[in-house]
């Protein structure tokens, strides 16, 4: 059974900072490409953070460069979203994925994250 885990979200402060987990079991780890999306209210499902297999390269939306940071510890099977400066416009369900290929990509079901005052 795969499964991915997200936890970590909450509300925060616009400036605030929040850390995202996503444990991973069912899947090889570390051969799967790992990332970070988010759904707004009333908007699609974007793209926050991937980050390579190795974890040596990552990959970040406009939106969040600079303020997010995402890693992964393969040997702990999860990978992580660091958030820094939020601001409101960050509110969203985040979602973690795993992408072994086309045909084996996995979600989770989601952490809710509210910036407000």
């Amino acid at each position: 059974q795969v499964q991915l885990v997200e936890s970590g979200g909450g509300l925060v402060q616009p400036g605030g900072s929040l850390r995202l987990s996503c444990a991973a079991s069912g899947i090889i780890f570390s051969v799967n490409v790992m990332g970070w999306y988010r759904q707004a209210p009333g908007k699609e499902r974007e793209l926050v953070a991937t980050i390579s297999t190795s974890g040596r390269t990552t990959n970040y939306a406009d939106s969040v460069k600079g303020r997010f940071t995402i890693s992964r510890d393969n040997a702990k099977n999860t990978v992580y979203l660091q958030m820094n400066s939020l601001k409101p416009e960050d509110t969203a369900v985040y979602y973690c994925n795993a992408y072994q290929s086309v045909y084996r990509t996995f979600w989770g079901q989601g952490t809710q994250v509210t910036v407000s005052s």
